[in-house]
């Protein structure tokens, strides 16, 4: 094909080799990025390419009577018209785990914003107005919202005949996944506590909110295949889905990673992918598909709302006895990552905390209400909230400081958890709420100077609301425990491919590996190991694609333990390669290529003790040493079915948050002053880049406390405020400071003792803001965001 498109670049970093692990070296995209010279996916662009849109529907349940799109075809500029009745093979659904998502809605929709069908043509607007002429006639059926219209009897069935693998163990079709856990026996636990104290607990469905919207370039091969430009999580998950919808083998559909604008779990599923694909194939051009704001609030799962209940009990010197928890996770219309959501919310439910009887159920629903799946915390979230206002309640009802109380009851390296699966590794509980409880408190009416009031550091900041009057202040803690990398024995690898030559008398490496660079720094870190292992100054980073081998998803806090400790597996072998090499060509010139432990540092071979003996450029001279190899971390093991019990996790990462808060009781507004964090990182490869994912991860979490929110409508399920007018975000000035206290204690089974960071900040921050809010208060506060009513009681 004809025309230039416009990908990432190859990456390479300069510099000496001290810019290795542990350093804060620079990002390589750092600075094209806040100068607006990066190409997002959004940027791509080829010069006969066409415009995609999708239709999608205005109501959440209704079976689909008839389409009409012969208005839409006639209209000058459009190329093609797709329904379902146009996909080229049987195979019509796709999904992470269960195949139950269309990819054109057929016979019925299951909620507002599902894909009815594709135009492409030769301007934005064309494919736009052609959509609306599509005529798509709905007869509307009842929707279920939630749990009691969901399992009631006679309830309408979100999808039926299901054949997937929970359906046998689930009590309603309408449930996705159900996960209970029992160990010990909570009952007669409860009857030796004196004081229990129990809640219920709302948590509103969160959009990930990245600023780049779902966008991508199919480019249809010569070889009857298609090139896809695609900003994603996971490049290989969505191959796997997408070549069979094709009809073709996955050799000849190749993906490439383009410029992603945040993802945050939202990029995991399918967007546009299947659609470009299929418009680029049938017309024989390129196809560009890129989403408003709208349809991006449409075009990705959400966070999971939640209802949480709990009991808990404690004895009088405030020693845990037990714990019960029943959550229900709204999980919208399609599976997504569901069946994962469940097991994390059900295994970590009980917090980091030391409990020897629980009775745990969680369970995610099958409603019409929009699909929902990964996002940063991964059902983590939704617990933390609700097992941290009851550790709160408890502290209260004994008389007891609430850090102190958890210290009490924190977990700790060799803790067994309610799974029956041991914590092997550092597990530093107290000592994070120590610290976090040690840092100075910020200075009380930040907001009087010499001329008045400065009303930015109020409540209610530029609306001028207040000069101080009914604010009150608050403090607040929580913390958090989540899992790292995939877990209840999903066959969790990376692949890295490592090559090492001489350019130019020097020598260099390149890394490939499929890894998606979604903001999170992977790219920084990958040269930095490749320094540290192969001793080169110059190493360059290949563009992410499908030419090598999966890299699994960017989620879960996995990709610097797993692909991480990929790049540095292959470096290892590599250097060996060298080292062998070296051997060969002056083994004889020197006993310490036979006898020591040989290194290479600064382009050298060196021993350990510091003696040159070859220069790694005269080692290789000509050659090169190509190799591509899978990594895997220890293996986890499924959740019983019955008990949850299970090896189910390889790691898991703590966080601990003080939040301060200053509220106007008279209009309801919070101003959040100060998110104070202390995390364990294990090693931190890039101390700059730790920082910036907890100061991230924890500005997440302080959105969801006061101002995200999907709102749904209950009666009709459609949602009220796909924008950013009316879905409010954090801006600069939302944020407050965010102090951040690292400890790296060493986790003696990951690279470099490393821990996955970038989720457990988003735990602790939000139950820390509610802590405040109430400690401010003195009100209940049991459901997430906090609204001004909720706090004048109007």
């Amino acid at each position: 094909m004809s025309g230039v498109t416009r990908t990432p670049t190859h990456l390479t970093q300069g510099g000496a080799t001290d810019a290795g692990i542990g350093a804060s070296t620079l990002r390589p995209d750092g600075t094209l990025k806040v100068t607006g010279e990066f190409a997002y996916s959004s940027d791509l662009w080829h010069e006969d390419m066409l415009w995609g849109f999708t239709l999608r529907s205005t109501v959440a349940h209704a079976e689909i009577v008839s389409i009409d799109t012969s208005e839409a075809l006639a209209q000058s500029g459009v190329y093609a018209v797709l329904t379902y009745d146009d996909l080229p093979t049987e195979v019509k659904n796709y999904g992470l785990e269960i195949q139950d998502t269309p990819v054109l809605a057929h016979g019925k929709v299951r909620h507002h914003g599902e894909p009815v069908a594709l135009v492409a043509a030769d301007h934005p607007e064309t494919a736009r107005r052609a959509a609306a002429k599509i005529k798509v006639e709905y007869a509307e059926l009842p929707v279920v919202t939630d749990e009691e219209s969901a399992t009631r009897e006679g309830a309408p069935l979100v999808h039926e005949n299901r054949k997937d693998h929970h359906a046998g163990h689930v009590p309603h079709p309408n449930i996705v996944h159900r996960q209970p856990i029992v160990r010990g026996d909570a009952e007669a636990a409860a009857r030796r506590a004196d004081v229990i104290v129990t809640g219920e607990y709302v948590f509103g469905m969160q959009d990930q909110a990245f600023l780049g919207p779902e966008s991508g370039l199919a480019v249809p091969a010569e070889d009857g295949g298609v090139d896809l430009y695609v900003a994603t999580q996971w490049l290989h998950s969505d191959l796997r889905q997408i070549a069979p919808v094709l009809g073709l083998p996955e050799d000849k559909v190749r993906m490439t990673l383009s410029g992603v604008g945040g993802a945050f779990g939202g990029r995991e599923d399918l967007s546009m992918q299947i659609h470009g694909c299929l418009l680029a194939l049938r017309t024989g051009k390129p196809v560009k598909i890129v989403y408003n704001r709208f349809e991006s609030f449409f075009g990705h799962v959400h966070r999971h709302p939640a209802k949480l209940w709990y009991e808990h009990g404690a004895t009088k010197d405030g020693k845990l006895t037990h714990m019960k928890c029943r959550i229900v996770l709204d999980g919208g219309a399609y599976a997504s990552a569901s069946p994962a959501v469940v097991g994390n919310a059900s295994s970590l439910s009980v917090g980091p905390y030391a409990v020897e009887d629980v009775d745990i159920e969680a369970i995610a629903l099958y409603t019409n209400n929009p699909p929902c799946g990964a996002m940063r915390g991964f059902g983590a979230v939704q617990a933390c909230f609700a097992y941290e206002a009851q550790m709160d309640k408890l502290a209260k009802k004994l008389g007891m400081d609430p850090v102190e109380f958890r210290q009490l009851n924190a977990m700790e390296q060799g803790t067994l958890l309610p799974t029956g699966q041991v914590v092997d590794s550092p597990a530093p509980v107290a000592e994070l709420l120590r610290r976090v409880k040690a840092m100075p408190l910020p200075p009380e009416n930040q907001w009087e100077t010499t001329e008045g009031a400065d009303v930015r550091a109020l409540p209610g900041g530029l609306s001028n609301t207040t000069h101080g009057e009914d604010v009150v202040r608050g403090v607040g803690y929580a913390v958090g425990i989540k899992n790292v990398g995939f877990s209840e024995g999903f066959d969790d690898y990376s692949t890295a491919r490592v090559r090492m030559e001489v350019v130019g008398g020097v020598p260099v490496a390149t890394v490939h590996t499929a890894m998606a660079e979604v903001g999170q720094g992977g790219v920084t870190v990958h040269a930095q190991i490749a320094r540290t292992e192969l001793g080169v100054d110059q190493v360059t980073i290949h563009p992410a694609d499908t030419r090598v081998g999966s890299a699994g998803s960017t989620s879960a806090s996995r990709q610097t333990y797993v692909t991480g400790g990929a790049v540095k597996n292959t470096c290892e072998h590599v250097r060996e390669k060298v080292l062998e090499l070296g051997r060969r060509k002056f083994g004889t010139y020197h006993p310490a290529w036979a006898t020591a432990e040989l290194l290479l540092e600064g382009g050298k071979v060196v021993t350990d003790g510091g003696e040159v003996l070859a220069d790694v450029a005269d080692v290789l001279e000509d050659e090169a040493i190509d190799l591509e190899l899978e990594w895997r971390h220890r293996p986890t093991e499924p959740f019983d079915l019955r008990t949850g019990q299970g090896n189910g996790h390889v790691q898991y990462s703590f966080a601990a948050h003080r939040a301060v808060v200053e509220v106007d009781t008279a209009l309801g507004l919070v101003k959040v002053v100060e998110l104070a964090c202390a995390q364990d990182v294990g090693k931190a490869l890039n101390p700059l880049s730790v920082v910036g994912q907890i100061q991230g991860g924890t500005t997440q979490g302080l959105g969801v406390a006061v101002m995200e929110e999907i709102i749904v409508d209950p009666k009709t399920a459609k949602v009220r405020n796909p924008s950013f007018t009316d879905y409010l975000i954090p801006t600069i000035l939302d944020t407050p400071t965010i102090p951040v206290d690292v400890l790296e204690l060493a986790d003696e089974h990951a690279p470099y003792g490393l821990r996955g960071i970038g989720e457990a900040p988003t735990l602790s921050s939000t139950p820390a803001v509610l802590a405040a809010i109430r400690n401010a208060t003195g009100l209940e506060l049991n459901r997430t965001p906090v609204r001004p009513e909720h706090l004048t009681g109007t």
